[in-house]
């Protein structure tokens, strides 16, 4: 009944000619009407989409920490995504990029709806054995997938569908990280650097809200709380040192993407066979995991790293965890496992913060939370989003910090990005003009 509905709206031009009426025609009203319409749509199938996959990470975590053992199937867990992945899952392998990619050509052909129940697979199958990932990739890719095919059932129009595709990245986002006003920035920002689509804010905002909702009030499922106890007043050095921090957490972000780059050309090069690779990832990622259990009687690099994420904002994190964590992810996203960069970033930036409380006079939960969100704002180019996940996360009064350290990180990144389909709208800086108007693929 909603698709049909949304279809005679769709081809609706409503007028209004009572004479106590200022206006004559009101087609804002019809607007309003179909997308919040279409975004309860959306919010449903991300919303319980997320849903669903939450709780069977959080069942497989659970399961895998009670069964180390399952670290020695990392090689043959490898290759089985691999080999899932290039037998089944041609033309949808790059992932979050592939979105990206269809809002700025809406004409290639619709997302393949087996995008869904592919990536869903393929992450739940790393965190199983132990990969260091994380999870924003396969709701937003799940999110999509299942949006897109919307716009057959309702015959949208191009321009519709490109909003379609930016309110799932919305709503899938939102509900993953329980987040709905990063979620509907996040989506306004992501497809092109320095620019924002105001076209589809209603649309990206209603799907955020919705499948938050759907996600942890209707189904329950429940986020991890990060608590900032001392936030001091910003004076000059407490600037100065938000300052160095955001050099440091966008550096940081730059030595992620270059990592990530150049395992990626290595694994290519040196094994054709695409299964391969992440067999043979497996097996570093394998030997280094257990060496951690077994000698050092760590756990926290493994899978989300959330356990390592919470340590970091109650005590100073150590100089190295953040490297090890960086490397661990770049290995294990770069050979071709499954899952998003986002959890590990926040891991990433959260114990960097940590870590540099030891030398910057700022409390170790604030620069924590800075680093949180600061490595994520320069990896993706999202820094508005950054801002209010910070904001939405750790509360309005750590706000201007996490402002300063995610403005810094975002300009330090330069035109780099975990999403290299993302075009340079704007540039960062005179000195990047050039860039302008080029896919970061192509520079």
């Amino acid at each position: 009944m909603l698709t049909i509905l949304i279809a005679h709206l769709n081809n609706i031009t409503l007028s209004f000619n009572p004479t106590f009426l200022p206006i004559q025609k009101a087609p804002w009203f019809v607007y309003i009407i179909k997308w919040i319409l279409i975004s309860f749509l959306i919010g449903i199938l991300a919303g319980s989409a997320s849903a669903f996959f939450l709780e069977s990470l959080e069942w497989i975590g659970s399961y895998r920490d009670k069964n180390y053992w399952l670290l020695y199937l990392l090689p043959i867990g490898g290759f089985i995504v691999g080999a899932f992945y290039y037998y089944w899952g041609k033309g949808i392998e790059s992932g979050n990029n592939l979105l990206i990619e269809n809002i700025h050509e809406p004409i290639k052909p619709r997302i393949p709806v087996k995008m869904a129940p592919m990536v869903l697979i393929g992450t739940l199958l790393t965190h199983i054995v132990g990969g260091s990932a994380g999870r924003e990739g396969t709701a937003i890719q799940m999110s999509g997938s299942l949006s897109d095919q919307l716009t057959r059932i309702i015959h949208l129009s191009i321009e519709d569908r490109k909003i379609i595709l930016l309110a799932s990245i919305a709503a899938g986002f939102s509900s993953v990280f329980g987040t709905p006003l990063a979620g509907a920035i996040f989506a306004l920002e992501i497809c092109v650097i320095g620019k924002i689509r105001y076209q589809a804010l209603i649309p990206v905002l209603f799907s955020a809200l919705i499948a938050n909702y759907i996600t942890t009030d209707f189904w329950m499922v429940h986020h991890t709380a990060y608590h900032i106890a001392i936030i001091p007043n910003l004076t000059g050095p407490f600037f100065l040192y938000s300052i160095v921090a955001g050099i440091c957490f966008g550096l940081t972000s730059l030595l992620f993407i270059k990592t990530m780059e150049h395992l990626s050309k290595l694994f290519k090069t040196v094994f054709p066979y695409p299964p391969i690779r992440p067999f043979v990832g497996g097996i570093v990622l394998s030997c280094i995991f257990l060496i951690l259990l077994y000698y050092f009687n760590n756990t926290k690099f493994i899978g989300l790293g959330v356990s390592g994420i919470v340590d970091s904002f109650q005590q100073p994190a150590h100089s190295y965890d953040f490297l090890l964590k960086l490397f661990l992810t770049a290995l294990t996203l770069s050979c071709g496992f499954k899952g998003g960069e986002v959890t590990p970033l926040f891991f990433i930036g959260a114990a960097l913060g940590s870590a540099l409380s030891i030398i910057l006079p700022i409390p170790t939960a604030l620069l924590a939370g800075m680093g949180f969100v600061a490595v994520f704002s320069g990896a993706t180019n999202t820094p508005i989003a950054c801002i209010f996940m910070g904001i939405e996360l750790f509360g309005s009064a750590c706000g201007v910090y996490v402002a300063i350290a995610c403005a810094i990180a975002y300009i330090c990144s330069g035109h780099v990005s975990i999403y290299t389909s993302q075009i340079v709208g704007e540039a960062k800086s005179e000195e990047l003009k050039k860039d302008e108007k080029i896919m970061l693929t192509n520079l």
